[in-house]
């Protein structure tokens, strides 16, 4: 192949597949000016890629949605850099799983082709059927810990326990799951409980 020819076909590649390119072929080793020619090419289109991106990518960071591992999609229709793109961790998981719900992709393949692991998969999948499209936005960033017990749980859990003295907190933390759509921690109901019997010491006068 010409020099030329081999110049379009690994521009044509995406930045990997450049460098593997460049380093399997012995013809490029003897040809300097060849390879400024490529080096020249790919920091005049890297540098105008990255100037658009940086805006998009602080602001997909910011709402948490930012991939940090782009380069692990290999899926083709995100390499043209045009409508798909593989920062939007949104957009990727959605693209993910219609391939394998609508397309009928393994579900194996179809991870590894986007570059996520299969509890990812699967995570993103019963986050659709669930909530649909919203499910793949990411969560509002918050405390890793139990929901604070604000006066409507308190209320609930006094109302669950003249409905059920032995009800325990295990037990009140699913049901306010369930019907409260909160996630709160057995020992924060515990904790809450206890300060309630504990009896109040009057305050000197």
């Amino acid at each position: 192949m010409s020099a030329s020819g081999k110049f379009r076909r690994i521009c044509n590649c995406n930045y990997a597949a450049m460098w593997l390119l460049i380093a399997m072929d012995r013809d490029i080793h003897r040809n300097s000016s060849y390879i400024i020619a490529i080096l020249s090419y790919v920091f005049s289109v890297g540098s105008g890629f990255m100037a658009k991106r940086t805006a998009k990518a602080e602001r997909l960071e910011a709402l948490g949605s930012l991939n940090r591992h782009p380069e692990r999609v290999r899926a083709a229709w995100f390499q043209s850099g045009a409508f798909f793109d593989a920062q939007d961790l949104v957009q990727v998981k959605y693209e993910m799983l219609r391939q394998v719900l609508h397309e009928g992709a393994s579900k194996t393949d179809t991870a590894a082709l986007f570059g996520v692991s299969r509890p990812t998969f699967y995570q993103a999948q019963a986050a659709l059927a669930r909530e649909g499209l919203a499910g793949l936005l990411p969560r509002q960033r918050g405390p890793k810990g139990g929901h604070k017990l604000t006066a409507e749980i308190m209320s609930f859990i006094e109302r669950r326990q003249s409905e059920d003295p032995q009800v325990h907190a295990r037990g009140l933390a699913r049901q306010i799951k369930a019907e409260l759509k909160l996630s709160v921690h057995p020992r924060s109901i515990e904790r809450a409980l206890a300060r309630k019997k504990k009896p109040q010491t009057p305050s000197p006068r």
